[in-house]
């Protein structure tokens, strides 16, 4: 059995967005799911916020069957990929950034969006080779960037 981490973010009806990406999640093994967050946005200067989550998937399929269904709900849910604006607003944008305990994305390391949905959901998993864990890693953002808990997002592995 494989272990995805899977990053959500949504900046267009994001209230409605998030939970219904976590819903379309369930299909896929979804076993956890952190709480939601609203951040600012990174790279752009879109102003749109986000919500932002974290869900762990348990499944039996490949990383890169889990990536491509990943990438079937984001067009499910209308998602477009601008190719001259990577950071372009978004319906729904799912990444999958750790593989077994193994981070495939930096973003983990160094974004507030990333590293604080990861450590509510899994706090104690080591993401560095010094030994830091999701925990170390969000505290030492979280103070620079003050992410804001949004619990009127519901968010449920359950339907």
């Amino acid at each position: 059995m494989n272990r995805a981490w899977v990053l959500l973010g949504s900046n267009v009806d994001k209230e409605r967005h998030l939970p219904a990406a976590v819903s379309a999640l369930r299909d896929l093994g979804l076993v956890a799911v952190s709480r939601a967050f609203e951040t600012a946005p990174v790279g752009t200067d879109h102003p749109e916020t986000f919500l932002n989550a974290a869900a762990v998937l348990e499944t039996e399929a490949s990383e890169a069957e889990t990536r491509a269904a990943c990438r079937a709900i984001e067009k499910a849910m209308g998602r477009v990929r601008d190719p001259d604006d990577a950071f372009a607003p978004r319906t729904i944008d799912l990444d999958l950034v750790i593989w077994n305990g193994v981070v495939r994305d930096a973003d983990v390391h160094g974004q507030v969006h990333a590293a604080v949905p990861l450590a509510d959901v899994t706090p104690d998993l080591v993401v560095t080779q010094d030994g830091r864990t999701l925990a170390d890693v969000a505290i030492r953002i979280e103070a620079s960037f003050f992410p804001r808990p949004r619990p009127d997002v519901i968010l449920s592995i359950r339907p």
